[in-house]
């Protein structure tokens, strides 16, 4: 039976390269996965009184389906939220999703039609890829500096064509950590107002954050047509509740957007109920958990950028944010970056993910690691890596 032409440019590294994970540990040997950026997968969880919230709501029988936009209350919060980092919103302005993921999707099919271009960090978060595509768009990467944080602005001008729709910013980066500074953001924007483009910005990581301050594309949006993502997954420990947010800058360019994009939300009905309580709370409630976390995890970024620079044929940028490591393969004797991917797992049990499944200009000759275990584990993975790259 056929299948969707679309369907077929669909990937997703991250977790496609779990089956050869599986097949190793079924022959015995015991696998590190440090390819999934879960951090309630490496026991951080969310406080005890958001779990808390998330049961009365269920037991008070708040199991039903809520607005499309999503609760008022909580999207009341989430635009003091974004007030707060600069992006002058109401509770109007945010409509809250099943994860960013589902916002992206709603997003990509709202301004992408056959042909059209979107560009991309090079390298890139893998479902913004994907999404483009399956809407009948083409992906084009831009030149990041992973060392300086910076995009070039240049190679995003030289790419810009007739059929551009949107350039799109992951700030904190992933799979790099590079966090775009506020001239940077500035100078964006500016570039996206002189050819008409949407600006679609992800900031679900902004408060994992290790060296600077984070800037929201918000305090140099203006009125410029800017789409924020954002959601609780990562800096609120929600991961598996899926619960995300769009939200519109109240610019002129976005209103036939901001008319049509909702008619998605009505079709997919409603976000989970039970879990937009839980969200409430993670917003109202005590913040303090977030900076112990972050605390937590500097300590491996510090500890797994160290090993990695120390290490024959690898070289490493330091992530300002996120928790992701993203170093070069300097060495070429292991062949492709998912050569050394996969030989590193089959020989040492480490999971990682191949550079180029984040795009295959810039991503390439690079893998990328998640500092979320343990300090015991990373130490004992980056001994097993060491092993695998002086052998």
């Amino acid at each position: 039976m056929k299948v969707s032409k679309k369907i077929v440019g669909v990937e997703y590294a991250i977790r496609d390269i779990v089956t050869a994970a599986r097949k190793v540990q079924q022959q015995g040997m015991q696998v590190d996965y440090l390819n999934i950026g879960d951090p309630v997968q490496f026991g951080f969880q969310p406080p005890s009184n958001v779990k808390q919230a998330l049961i009365d709501a269920i037991n008070k029988g708040e199991n039903y389906y809520s607005s499309s936009e999503g609760l008022f209350e909580l999207r009341q919060e989430i635009a003091r939220k974004e007030n707060a980092k600069g992006l002058l919103i109401s509770a109007d302005d945010i409509l809250v999703t099943n994860g960013v993921s589902e916002g992206l999707d709603m997003v990509i099919s709202s301004i992408v039609e056959e042909g059209d271009e979107v560009l991309l960090p090079g390298p890139y978060y893998p479902p913004y890829a994907s999404y483009v595509r399956l809407h009948g768009g083409i992906p084009v990467e831009f030149a990041v500096n992973l060392t300086n944080s910076t995009p070039d602005i240049d190679d995003i001008k030289s790419k810009i064509t007739s059929k551009t729709v949107a350039i799109c910013l992951i700030s904190p980066n992933n799979p790099t950590g590079v966090v775009f500074n506020e001239k940077s953001l500035k100078e964006l924007v500016e570039v996206a107002n002189q050819h008409n483009l949407y600006i679609v910005c992800d900031e679900i990581y902004d408060q994992i954050i290790f060296d600077e301050q984070f800037t929201g594309i918000g305090k140099v949006a203006k009125d410029s047509p800017v789409i924020v993502l954002n959601g609780f997954s990562k800096v609120h420990l929600m991961s598996g509740w899926r619960i995300g947010y769009i939200a519109f800058n109240q610019s002129p360019g976005l209103e036939a957007i901001r008319e049509n994009l909702p008619k998605l939300a009505r079709v997919r009905i409603a976000t989970n109920m039970p879990v937009q309580h839980a969200a409430l709370e993670s917003l109202q409630g005590p913040q303090n958990y977030i900076q112990n976390f972050v605390g937590e995890i500097k300590k491996r970024r510090d500890l797994v950028v160290k090993r990695l620079n120390e290490m024959p044929g690898i070289s490493c940028p330091n992530p300002k944010g996120a928790f992701y490591a993203f170093p070069k393969i300097e060495d070429d004797r292991f062949g492709s970056d998912k050569e050394f991917v996969t030989k590193l797992l089959e020989s040492k049990g480490v999971l990682t993910v191949h550079g180029s499944g984040f795009g295959e200009q810039y991503g390439k000759g690079h893998f990328r690691l998640v500092y979320l275990p343990s300090i015991e584990i990373l130490n004992s993975a980056m001994d097993k890596i060491e092993s695998f790259v002086t052998q």
